[in-house]
């Protein structure tokens, strides 16, 4: 049976920490867990260090400090290598990403090389979002796919599995990005790269506990990347 690794990147999420690690866990699948902490100084980190005692699942690499979501996933993606994991699987800490959800990432992933969980599959599936984020969020979606022509309805989703060899055949050393824009580079490429992409349907619930860790910044960065992809599609075809 093929074996998956969740990369939970956090950041002062010492709220949720426990909680995700044991809901991930429980799924009947075979999945690891590996926590990329930026030196959390809630103490995020020693909590995943008390509970590795207890559990050969847990995994954690703690960094020097803030360094962004973008390295944390990709410093993930080659520790999962490096570990034979056939399976990778991007989520937050702070439960907008029902660990329920994971058996169908996973089960899907047998078809498919990337598996997208989806908020704008049948509709708006967003819970605890005022009205103008919803409508960001989806036109910033329909936005990116209209300029990079990657088929895809939720190109910002931070929910998703990969197959670790395409993770070898991607040059992660070209995704610069941190925020959203990390989601959406990992899209651009497995799409045009020929991958097999699904999206599937998912409700995303805004966090239980914490501080959500959206800023201007990161929708700059975003709004930056789809325009550079958007220039590298158009000169596939010049």
């Amino acid at each position: 049976m093929n074996r998956g690794l969740v990369i939970i990147p956090t950041y002062n999420e010492r709220e949720n920490i426990e909680s995700i690690i044991k809901d991930v866990l429980k799924q009947n699948i075979p999945v690891d867990v590996l926590v990329v902490d930026d030196n959390s100084p809630d103490g995020t980190g020693d909590i995943v260090r008390r509970l590795q005692e207890k559990d050969s699942r847990i995994h954690l690499i703690e960094r020097s400090g803030k360094l962004g979501l973008g390295t944390a996933y990709i410093e993930g993606f080659k520790w999962a290598i490096e570990n034979g994991y056939d399976f990778v699987f991007e989520m937050d800490a702070d439960f907008s990403h029902n660990p329920n959800d994971l058996p169908r990432l996973y089960h899907a992933l047998n078809d498919f090389d990337l598996v997208i969980g989806s908020r704008y599959i049948k509709g708006i599936r967003v819970e605890n979002w005022p009205p103008s984020r919803k409508l960001l969020s989806y036109s910033a979606n329909l936005f990116a796919r209209f300029v990079t022509g990657v088929p895809v309805r939720d190109l910002t989703s931070g929910f998703k599995g990969i197959r670790s060899s395409i993770l070898k055949k991607l040059d992660l050393g070209k995704i610069k990005a941190d925020g959203y824009g990390f989601q959406i580079e990992i899209h651009y490429y497995s799409y045009w790269n020929g991958f097999r992409v699904k999206e599937i349907p998912i409700v995303f619930v805004d966090r239980r506990a914490g501080r959500s860790k959206m800023s201007k910044q990161i929708i700059r960065e975003a709004f930056q990347v789809v325009i550079l992809l958007g220039i590298k599609r158009f000169m596939r075809w010049k």
